[in-house]
């Protein structure tokens, strides 16, 4: 059994854990978990997100609007959830971004409001936490003109891309993708990644790695992650992930 995983991005909140979620958690230490940040997606589930690391001194929570979310934020929302980075086990801005492939919400409200909490995580010095799916022009353009500090998750765009991500200063999330048979472009970024860039994630309940596919993800399943990653690298698993683990402390300040 590997120790000192971070998970940089979870949502415990979701109702996939509402049967055992108490349960789950409590377990997750002995498993060689240390550290988790879970991700809100709007004002609900940034109050469940803030709620549960209020309740588990390992997680720490990251609040914001995703794109999916971006059309029905009201202002009153916005507001509300800036209120909420004054609390001390804030530790980013997200899930914010970008998402092309659903469009549930028009483009230009998911950029006008990804561009805008961009802004105000520069002006509370917080990271980002990014979502980009077939959006990558656009998300490129807006990290290039406001060079947050962050992460941009469950990354899919090419190596080349990876590569405009570490020069502005920001790191790559992975996770499970990285394990599935299709996986040709994580592996291509894995093996030009840094690893003062790399970050370790699960999205659970989403993207559970093999040989777990198709089942509820949990912080645990990050092992497997890293050892493909690690398998990549040609180097030492445990290794891998306590350089993940500095690095992700390095970025949410903890």
């Amino acid at each position: 059994m590997y120790s000192n995983i971070f998970d940089t991005h979870a949502h415990y909140d979701d109702s996939r854990f509402d049967e055992d979620r108490d349960r789950l958690l409590t377990s997750l230490p002995a498993k060689g978990v240390s550290h988790i940040v879970n991700c809100g997606c709007d004002l609900k589930s940034s109050l469940s997100t803030l709620a549960l690391s209020e309740k588990y001194d390992f997680i720490y929570a990251a609040l914001g609007v995703h794109a999916h979310e971006a059309e029905e934020a009201t202002e009153e929302d916005l507001q509300k959830i800036a209120e909420l980075y004054k609390n001390k086990k804030v530790a980013a801005v997200g899930e914010i971004g970008l998402d092309y492939h659903y469009d549930f919400s028009p483009r230009e409200r998911q950029i006008e409001i990804f561009e805008r909490q961009i802004k105000l995580a520069n002006e509370l010095d917080l990271p980002v936490i990014v979502h980009d799916r077939e959006a990558h022009e656009d998300t490129m353009n807006l990290l290039k003109k406001h060079k947050p500090k962050g992460v941009v998750h469950c990354f899919s765009g090419s190596a080349e891309m990876a590569k405009e991500i570490i020069k502005l200063g920001m790191y790559i999330g992975m996770g499970g993708a990285i394990t599935f048979k299709n996986a040709v472009k994580p592996v291509e970024v894995a093996k030009i990644l840094p690893l003062d860039r790399l970050l370790l994630e699960t999205d659970a309940p989403y993207m559970t790695p093999v040989p777990f596919r198709g089942t509820r993800c949990d912080s645990a399943h990050i092992a497997y992650t890293a050892q493909k990653i690690a398998e990549i690298k040609g180097m030492d698993i445990q290794e891998l992930i306590d350089i993940c683990n500095e690095n992700a402390k390095r970025l949410f300040k903890i």
